[in-house]
Order: C-alpha cells, then sequence, then structure tokens
C-alpha cells in the first residue's frame, strides 16, 4: 500500500488563488461560466475547489452577471 493512500483524496487548490486573481470581475463571462452548470446553478466550494473569499466574489459576480443579462438565470427549458 502505498505512503498516500489512507488519508483519503488530495485537497482541492484554489485556481483563483493561484492565478493571483484579486477581484473575480462579472464582466469575466468566461471565468463565470466555468463557476456554473449547464442548468444554470452555481458550483459549490467543495465542488470546485476554490477559497472562501474566491467562492464568495464568484457568487456575487453571477448574480450581477443574471442581473444584466450577461449569464442566464436557468437553462434553456424542455419541450
Amino acid at each position: 500500500m502505498a505512503r498516500g493512500d489512507s488519508r483519503g483524496p488530495r485537497r482541492k487548490v484554489c485556481k483563483l488563488c493561484l492565478d493571483r486573481v484579486a477581484y473575480v470581475d462579472y464582466k469575466d463571462e468566461r471565468r463565470l461560466q466555468r463557476a456554473v452548470t449547464d442548468r444554470g446553478k452555481i458550483v459549490p466550494r467543495r465542488v470546485s475547489g476554490n477559497c472562501a473569499r474566491h467562492q464568495a466574489q464568484i457568487t456575487r459576480a453571477v448574480k450581477r452577471a443574471r442581473v444584466l443579462a450577461l449569464l442566464p438565470f436557468a437553462a434553456e427549458s424542455f419541450k
């Protein structure tokens, strides 16, 4: 058995901290699109691996982008 097997999965690292992003802007659609599922839900911290500060900034930016119609509130409805 390898040494690291019994400890469980590795902790995810905040990609925004690695890129040294100081502020998540609501106009950065490409970054926000990765933080939202195809159904329109914001991806939680435990899944994305973001730190608390950046996750709060992402949530705020996604909500602002939705109000300004840069991002959809929900996925396209089915027929």
